[in-house]
């Protein structure tokens, strides 16, 4: 086209001209919308049939080249068809095998506003009332841990090493970390991060930590020390002995954080939130509300006992910051996060919270956990299959029965793999005891006795490959990232 005749700029998100905003995001929702519908008609379940090659095949056919000289308008139905087409719905009862939950429309809905305004909790004047909502929704969720304040991350992960960090900042750089080996594996890779020591494992027995080791282990092991305890592991939804390793945290002068990226979300239920007792002793305590919170990824948070301590974090940056901006009255929010660029996530969270309320988050808890225990049930009845124990938080442990450890194990992983390939159910799988065990993770409120009936149903072993029973993965470890 000639230069005089130059291509019509893209339309904007937001925005005051007649051409951007909603105008033009109206029938692009809509688009979106339609492409979802269609990739999941096509997809036909969970997960999409054929395995990894038929997968990428198909991905690389449709996407053609991904940077083509000339555009295509029709990119946006095309590409979110395709992703549709080929994704692990969380929101299909037959997709059980992760931490992974289905997000609540009106969170997702939420999720779309926070993109379009587009706001960077950085600096004040790029999000002048996204700082201020962070501020308040942040500090009630601390609270209702029983903790002062809390930071917005991307997921437990990041709270885990931020943890470690501010620990790191108020003991030193000798602090050495504690921790079961049922914990998550970000534990570890932060203390490698932040160059601390090796962490010191102790035994936990029937997936918990052990708290008579503990109390050994603190009683040689010279200070300074960081205990992390778990509250919902991934491997099978346990919680450690918390009031137990707090009292002991508090004999031996300790720090303890607690990494509750999963089981967090039972705070929500009257019915369950005595299984976190403990939880307020911690200093720092790991919370994931893109688990049992229904958000869209990510909606992470680490809250802190010691506001202060948050000092650590402080940054100056002129173009941020400055002194004499913050000394006139605007808020400073490079302490508040290990980013500096970062979107409102908590937007997203705060709907969820005003819609539903304690009470509806509450029951959306009470849901999942009720469903694992009637499929826990349904296992402990079937002659074909043992379960690994009653389930704590809303994740069942259960395999083939009869078969010895290897020739289970093998089973589990068959079973496992068919599925996938086939695209009829999504499972886990988790080591625990020295065995391997399928794993079903219930993060999904709308799941019906008839789609717990149908998963189990679905797990009956049946002729497989011999060389793909003979194929291993390695176990799953520790608790939510």
């Amino acid at each position: 086209m000639p230069a005089d005749h130059p291509l019509p700029a893209p339309a904007l998100a937001s925005g005051p001209g007649r051409t951007d905003g909603t105008a033009a995001l109206r029938p692009l929702l809509g688009t979106v919308l339609d492409a979802l519908a269609a990739g999941a008609r096509a997809r036909g379940g969970p997960l999409p049939a054929g395995g990894p090659e038929a997968v990428a095949a198909h991905v690389a056919d449709v996407l053609g080249d991904a940077l083509p000289e000339h555009g295509d308008p029709d990119a946006l139905r095309i590409l979110v068809q395709v992703l549709a087409e080929g994704a692990a719905d969380p929101a299909d009862p037959l997709c059980a095998a992760h931490l992974h939950c289905p997000p609540l429309a009106v969170a997702t809905a939420a999720d779309l506003a926070a993109s379009v305004l587009n706001p960077s909790l950085d600096s004040w004047d790029q999000a002048p009332a996204a700082s201020v909502l962070e501020a308040a929704v942040t500090r009630a969720l601390a609270h209702a841990a029983g903790l002062a304040d809390a930071l917005v991350t991307t997921g437990g992960t990041e709270s885990n090493q931020l943890a470690l960090l501010l620990a790191r900042e108020a003991h030193g750089a000798g602090v050495r970390l504690v921790c079961g080996t049922n914990a998550h594996h970000s534990l570890a890779r932060a203390a490698w991060l932040l160059g601390l020591p090796d962490p010191v494992l102790i035994p936990t027995p029937r997936g918990v930590l052990d708290p008579a080791a503990l109390h050994a282990a603190l009683t040689t092991l010279p200070g300074p020390r960081l205990v992390a305890a778990t509250a919902g592991t991934t491997d099978a939804g346990l919680i450690d002995p918390l009031p137990e390793i707090a009292g002991l945290c508090t004999a031996h002068g300790t720090r303890l954080h607690i990494d509750a990226a999963y089981g967090g979300g039972l705070l929500f239920s009257d019915r369950h939130r005595d299984r976190l007792a403990g939880l307020e002793a911690a200093h720092t305590v790991t919370l994931d509300l893109h688990k049992l919170g229904w958000q869209p990824v990510a909606a992470g948070l680490l809250a802190l006992a010691r506001p202060a301590e948050l000092a650590a974090l402080h940054q100056r940056a002129d173009y941020l910051n400055a002194d004499d901006d913050t000394e006139a009255g605007l808020p400073d929010l490079l302490g508040r996060s290990l980013r500096t660029t970062r979107r409102p996530d908590i937007l997203k969270v705060a709907v969820t919270l005003k819609t539903l309320g304690r009470t509806g988050l509450g029951a959306l808890v009470d849901q999942v956990c009720a469903h694992a225990r009637a499929f826990a049930a349904l296992v402990d009845a079937h002659p074909g299959f043992e379960l690994y124990d009653r389930p704590v938080i809303s994740t069942v442990l259960f395999r083939p029965a009869g078969a010895g450890a290897r020739a289970g194990d093998d089973a589990v992983a068959a079973v496992r793999r068919r599925l996938l390939h086939e695209g009829r159910a999504v499972l886990g799988r988790a080591r625990l005891d020295g065995r391997l065990w399928l794993k079903a993770t219930f993060l999904n409120p709308r799941t019906r006795p008839d789609d717990l009936a149908r998963l189990l149903e679905l797990t009956q072993a049946r002729p497989v490959n011999p060389a793909e029973a003979g194929r291993t993965e390695p176990a799953e470890e520790g608790t939510p990232a």
